[in-house]
């Protein structure tokens, strides 16, 4: 069995506090995760980096993005190129499933955050070409103190024809692996066919609560805002805080190489 984590943010989400490399290194040192999916708000900035940069870290990223529908957040994966904001749900999920991807309705009903309610995704799940794509639901969300999922959201899951997903929903790298899904296998291949197949357990994290997880952020967010964040320079190399403008020309310098070759 593997375990994967599909909705993680970096620091190409406005919100996000790690540069891809760290993502990577705290994932492949730290947990128990064979696969991930970078989910940043409405970018695939950082994909590329992180499907070039995973095999050194014995990885395998999913590619993926946290779109704002119209109707609230969805996480779309196994995609290839953006996907407009602020279209409808059905659209949204139209238009994943045109590129092959499919959808996870994001910590549904959460409060304080742009969330889908369980009365949109039935509604949509009655389009049999949105059903093929909307696959997944998150039953658990360990991410930040307003995104908390809790045992209503897992009850209310059980009435929709979705597979249960655990996800961290993290915004810093603690936050990782603080909400899993386990499925058969160890690959994206076979997450995907968990995904399809409903093939899917969720596991809640223990860690990091309520005030822990602010106490966690607060500073984080902070540093992103002043221009600082975790870094990684190859996967050998310790976890450090560097300027977000020299990590992220030091991806695009490395990027521009890989495409010479």
């Amino acid at each position: 069995m593997g375990f994967a984590d599909l909705h993680i943010h970096s620091v190409y989400s406005y919100d996000g506090t790690s540069s891809i490399p760290a993502i990577l290194k705290y994932v492949a040192e730290r947990t128990p995760l064979n696969v991930i999916a970078i989910t940043d708000h409405d970018t695939m900035n950082g994909v590329q980096e992180a499907l070039r940069l995973a095999p050194a870290y014995g990885l395998e990223v999913i590619p993926g993005c946290e779109i704002s529908t119209a109707e609230g957040h969805l996480l779309a994966l196994f995609i290839n190129s953006p996907i407009p904001p602020h279209l409808s749900l059905v659209e949204t999920a139209l238009r994943v499933g045109a590129q092959g991807g499919l959808c996870i309705a994001a910590h549904p009903m959460a409060r304080g955050t742009s969330s889908l309610s369980y009365s949109a995704i039935r509604q949509a799940l009655s389009y049999p070409e949105v059903a093929d794509s909307l696959v997944g639901i998150e039953a658990f969300n360990g991410g930040l103190v307003y995104t908390r999922s809790y045992l209503s959201v897992a009850v209310a899951a059980n009435g929709l024809p979705l597979a249960h997903l655990g996800n961290s929903d993290a915004h810093f790298l603690q936050m990782i692996g603080h909400g899993m899904t386990e499925f058969p296998g160890k690959t994206a291949a076979d997450m995907r066919k968990a995904l399809i197949y409903s093939d899917t357990k969720v596991h809640e994290g223990s860690g990091l609560t309520g005030i822990n997880v602010l106490r966690s952020y607060i500073p984080m967010i902070t540093l992103r805002k002043l221009g600082w964040v975790v870094w990684n320079e190859q996967p050998q190399a310790p976890l450090k805080f560097a300027r977000m403008a020299r990590a992220m020309k030091i991806a695009q310098r490395q990027a521009e190489k890989a495409i010479q070759y």
